[in-house]
């Protein structure tokens, strides 16, 4: 019986010299960098029933069964004025779900917002269903906001066929693109008191005074940044409303400062760096070694006439085989661009790369943000 072990074995010297990182800027509008304050959305919750799949809903019977998936249905069909017992009720086709949607605090009376369901029984699929009228609710004050119901698309496929099944994406999750209508609205009333607040959605000192810089050129000594999440603003005397202040402020470009920042998804093995990130002068250095095994069965035959046993037994073989090493010098200010092309030369894979990352921050020359998901 022969087992290989193959070890792939990064060695990395580092060597981190001295190194600055130049910044990278991007333009972009000031509606897409922040929010009106006090306009979060409201995260609603509903409880509901899909009907019509194909045998792929929620067992009604057994030790795994869901029992709140026949009294669903028994309260449904008595509101209807079908009164049924629960006991009768033995059905596939029907599921228990979770809605969930997202209230814009701009969405008026009559609006349409998406709507998700996810599986709360043993159903195996909710292709096909179709969700039955069911109310959005505030979690924390039980108010009811909308009323959701239409055709669920889960964009998967699932099939099954003498005990073997197939199954492409994830099925028990789905949504109803403008499947929900809302019935009650709060409309956001501006306060002017203190000025209108912009929340910026990734505070950074920076930027805020770029943002605050942006909007004084355009209405002078009308933005005070009060900290690295929010700008104030105080609203000009001939800007008749708060509402035409801001959709004159929306076009505004202003010079964002990018973070240099690396962002690594362990479990997938992905990679997602900004274009500003440096690394200072660094040798990398990687190879490999593959350690074999071997065990090789033998018969040990007694002699003739010493009234011995014959024995079965085996015997190991070790071997070691490394590779050469191969290396890589980094100039000093090295972009990830030119990182990246230079670890490709090495013919490593993302969980290598994704390991020379990690000890090149650790060593100090990453210079910027390394952030793992």
């Amino acid at each position: 019986m022969k087992r290989c072990f193959l070890i792939a074995l990064a060695l990395l010297i580092l060597v981190p010299l001295a190194g600055t990182a130049s910044g990278q800027n991007a333009s972009s509008r000031l509606k897409e960098l922040v929010m009106l304050e006090g306009s979060g959305h409201r995260q609603l919750i509903g409880y509901g029933l899909i009907t019509g799949l194909d045998r792929t809903g929620d067992r009604v019977r057994g030790r795994r069964g869901s029992p709140y998936t026949t009294q669903s249905i028994a309260n449904m069909l008595e509101r209807l004025g079908i009164p049924v017992d629960p006991e009768i009720i033995n059905s596939r086709n029907t599921a228990a779900v979770m809605v969930t949607a997202t209230l814009d605090p701009f969405n008026g009376i009559g609006s349409t917002i998406d709507v998700t369901v996810s599986s709360l029984g043993d159903a195996r699929s909710l292709s096909g269903g179709l969700l039955l009228m069911t109310p959005l609710l505030d979690p924390d004050t039980g108010e009811r906001y909308a009323t959701a119901q239409g055709p669920v698309s889960t964009g998967s496929i699932l099939a099954s066929s003498l005990g073997s099944s197939v199954q492409v994406n994830h099925t028990n999750t789905g949504r109803i693109p403008n499947g929900g209508i809302v019935q009650h609205a709060e409309p956001l009333v501006v306060d002017e008191t203190a000025g209108i607040g912009l929340v910026l959605k990734r505070p950074d000192f920076t930027n805020a005074v770029r943002i605050a810089d942006a909007i004084n050129a355009q209405y002078p000594d009308a933005a005070t940044v009060q900290h690295a999440g929010m700008v104030r603003v105080t609203r000009p005397t001939d800007v008749d409303s708060p509402s035409l202040l801001l959709a004159s402020l929306e076009g505004v470009r202003v010079e964002v400062d990018i973070p240099a920042r690396v962002v690594i998804n362990e479990r997938t093995g992905t990679i997602v760096a900004g274009g500003n990130v440096v690394v200072s002068e660094v040798m990398v250095t990687y190879g490999s070694i593959v350690i074999a095994t071997q065990s090789d069965p033998f018969v040990s035959q007694p002699g003739p006439f010493s009234q011995g046993e014959t024995v079965a037994s085996s015997a190991g073989s070790a071997q070691i085989d490394q590779e050469g090493t191969r290396s890589v010098v980094l100039a000093p200010n090295t972009d990830v661009n030119q990182l990246a092309a230079a670890l490709n030369e090495l013919g490593l894979t993302a969980r290598d790369v994704i390991a020379i990352f990690q000890a090149i921050d650790r060593a100090g020359a990453l210079l910027g943000e390394l952030q793992i998901l």
